[in-house]
């Protein structure tokens, strides 16, 4: 079994929960409430501004040329092209880009984006490894699970975010997230048990992130 899959198996229960979720349900059935997925559009757009700098921040971090470029590539791809994504799924539900910049974060945005910024700026080029692989194989995992719950994918108001996340370039991005895992695992085995905190840690905000969207979680006070 190779490491990638040691620590899907640890994550299984956290896994099976984000499968579970009633956002994840609901949007495979396109019952979903608009507000709902606004919301996870509006923070999910931050944490892709904070996600792009743990790639970069990653690829500082990189020993070999490949890798390096590879890290940083990723981070280049999510600011030109899936931000992009995101700023289209706003505008169908009346978002400029301007009000998109202008949101708050939630209080589990605050802890994901934290969480994943300090591990790598605090972390081994391993634990960032393990931190981010939750987000690329755990959303892959989902969409993959939502598409085969779906019974009408063409009438979905949401099949745009089931197929952006089953598409063969997400599916490419996942594989060699998994690869890169694989291979902090072989070449730093004393830092596994940390590998396996930071990626369990990022399974649980994960979990959490469908949690804040569905609940349209803010910062309101009793």
């Amino acid at each position: 079994m190779t490491f990638s899959d040691q620590l899907l198996a640890e994550g299984e229960d956290v896994w099976e929960a984000q499968k579970a979720h009633p956002f994840v349900t609901e949007l495979a059935a396109g019952t979903l409430e608009e507000a709902a997925f606004r919301h996870w559009v509006e923070q999910d757009y931050r944490y892709l501004l904070d996600y792009a700098r743990l790639f970069s921040i990653a690829g500082a971090k990189a020993r070999d040329e490949e890798t390096m470029t590879h890290l940083l590539g990723v981070s280049h791809e999510v600011l030109d092209h899936e931000m992009d994504l995101h700023r289209e799924f706003a505008a169908d539900y009346g978002i400029s880009r301007e009000e998109l910049e202008a949101v708050e974060k939630a209080p589990t945005c605050v802890a994901y984006t934290n969480f994943l910024l300090r591990t790598a700026y605090e972390g081994s080029i391993a634990e960032i490894a393990a931190a981010l692989y939750p987000c690329m194989q755990g959303y892959l995992d989902v969409a993959d699970h939502m598409a085969a719950l779906a019974e009408d994918l063409e009438e979905n108001p949401y099949a745009p975010f089931i197929e952006m996340y089953t598409s063969e370039e997400f599916r490419e991005a996942a594989d060699w997230c998994a690869t890169f895992v694989d291979e902090c695992g072989e070449r730093y085995p004393g830092e596994r048990e940390a590998m396996t905190e930071a990626f369990l840690t990022s399974a649980k905000l994960e979990y959490r992130f469908w949690e804040m969207a569905y609940t349209l979680e803010g910062w309101e006070l009793p």
